[in-house]
């Protein structure tokens, strides 16, 4: 049974009832900005965000989030209040002021310059200072004070998100003992032997078995999960009910992969209006009709593999000669994390390479790389997804992946063909993509071959495939899976 927003609405209903429904990220599903002296509000390229403001919408319960916009407090009252969407609000969001170092600290700090590259097994040190641990801490502590604000000593459930709030579970249910409390780890969870040399690693698993339920994407990461906790941790490891308990509270460890709106993107691809935005982006961008397209789009971040993709991508040109002049391919890169070192690296690296590309290879008015290095909308995005031959995702590890999805999702007529990493959560429920491994620049070039020369028959097979299994593993279910599972603990 497909799950769509009007049976979550009711299991909402019945699980929850009247109770207080809270959702705390740290990044918040609308910013508001400074536009010609007026207030206007944007959507933050964040598949977490979009995929959980299609929950929120549903829930009308409350978001609690960092209040980073420059505008963002103008539109709030006393409490760090605004209704949400904007243009028609269904939720509240719960804005939270952070000074900017303990947005430095915290945010670029111990999050993104520890545990981010520590989980992705990335090729990166992590970075571990007792200043941006500190940080962390007093920032986990300001976000409980506020959610006990909202919650007090009630039943609630409490749904927290990734890996900025490992602290925030147990937190919360020493303020709120009432709560149930789910914790959402998005990002994969590596090997007992990498998470070790984390010097508060007892701290921050105590943290997250403060929750009654902790979820991953992947049974793998639940399974390191629950291998490392029973090599740092006092605690009972239950492996047949996949539960730990820690000083008689039991943490339910589970897998539910998340997924996407499919309907919605679906909707969107096959609309006139994705119709007239692929002609205003192919006049833009200067594309012929008659120019295969590939697609990769990515928040500029290292484990990506975007580096990676553009050197495959030159060797098929290379290996290839007869597609010059014939596909284009459509680098997004959305700028993230800009004031970390390692980012910006990354940024000239990639500059770099895409130049290099279009030196080497330009005839005329073809140039192999169109590099978007910016924001992008959704509307924009789905006219790209819709319009690609093929779509890359490269990732070097990532917890799941929803760009190949919302591919998937956009390719109404089943012609496109998406090539994706072995490295993602993804790659576990959609065995009809073109696998391969990024790290090998002469795999990835010969999958790019591969779908270009795809027989139409064999990519229609293959994306109907997974376009039914994305249809029926939605947003929705993911949503309801994790509800259905803490309701039973209430």
């Amino acid at each position: 049974m497909v799950e769509t927003a009007e049976s979550l609405s009711q299991l909402i209903c019945s699980k929850i009832g009247d109770r207080p429904f809270v959702v705390v990220s740290n990044r918040e599903p609308y910013i508001h900005v400074y536009r010609d002296e007026r207030v206007e509000w944007v959507r933050p390229a964040s598949g977490l965000t979009v995929a959980l403001d299609a929950l929120m919408q549903v829930s009308h319960g409350i978001w609690v989030a960092h209040g980073a916009g420059p505008a963002d407090w103008d539109v709030c009252d006393a409490k760090g209040f605004v209704g949400v969407p904007p243009d028609q609000p269904t939720y509240r969001l719960k804005r939270v002021a952070l000074s900017r170092q303990q947005e430095q600290n915290y945010y670029y700090g111990f999050s993104n310059s520890a545990l981010w590259p520590l989980c992705h097994v990335a090729f990166r040190n992590p970075v571990f200072s007792l200043e941006h641990w500190q940080a962390y801490q007093e920032v986990n502590e300001l976000f409980a004070e506020r959610v006990a604000e909202e919650i007090g000593n009630r039943p609630a459930f409490v749904f927290i998100q990734d890996y900025h709030f490992a602290l925030l579970p147990r937190l919360l249910r020493e303020r709120c003992p009432q709560a149930k409390i789910a914790q959402f780890w998005h990002i994969p969870w590596p090997n007992p032997e990498v998470f070790r040399i984390c010097p508060w690693k007892e701290a921050v698993l105590e943290g997250m078995l403060g929750s009654d339920i902790l979820g991953f994407h992947i049974r793998y990461h639940c399974q390191n999960f629950m291998d490392t906790v029973d090599l740092e941790l006092e605690a009972r490891p239950d492996r047949e009910l996949t539960a730990i308990v820690l000083r008689g509270h039991t943490t339910k460890i589970r897998a539910f992969p998340i997924s996407i709106d499919f309907e919605d993107i679906s909707r969107r691809a096959a609309s006139a209006d994705t119709e007239r935005e692929i002609a205003v982006l192919r006049r833009k961008y200067r594309l012929r009709e008659n120019w295969m397209l590939g697609l990769g789009v990515d928040r500029l971040d290292y484990t990506k593999g975007i580096p990676e993709r553009l050197r495959a991508l030159d060797l098929f040109f290379e290996r290839y000669p007869e597609f010059q002049g014939r596909v284009v391919f459509v680098q997004v890169a959305v700028p993230s994390r800009t004031h970390l070192e390692e980012y910006a690296r990354l940024k000239e690296q990639v500059e770099r390479l895409v130049e290099n590309l279009n030196w080497k290879y330009s005839c005329g008015a073809w140039r192999p790389v169109v590099y978007i290095a910016e924001h992008v909308d959704l509307p924009q995005l789905v006219a790209l997804y819709r319009a690609a031959r093929f779509a890359v995702v490269s990732s070097l590890h990532d917890g799941m992946n929803l760009v190949a999805k919302e591919f998937i999702a956009s390719q109404v007529d089943s012609q496109g063909v998406l090539l994706l990493s072995q490295f993602t959560g993804a790659s576990r429920e959609l065995p009809d993509a073109l696998l391969m491994n990024p790290y090998s620049p002469d795999e990835v070039a010969e999958r790019i071959r591969e779908a270009l020369q795809m027989e139409p028959a064999e990519a229609r097979r293959r994306m109907e495939r997974m376009r039914e299994r994305v249809r029926e593993n939605n947003i929705f279910k993911w949503a309801g899976s994790i509800l259905k599972k803490l309701s039973k603990i209430a």
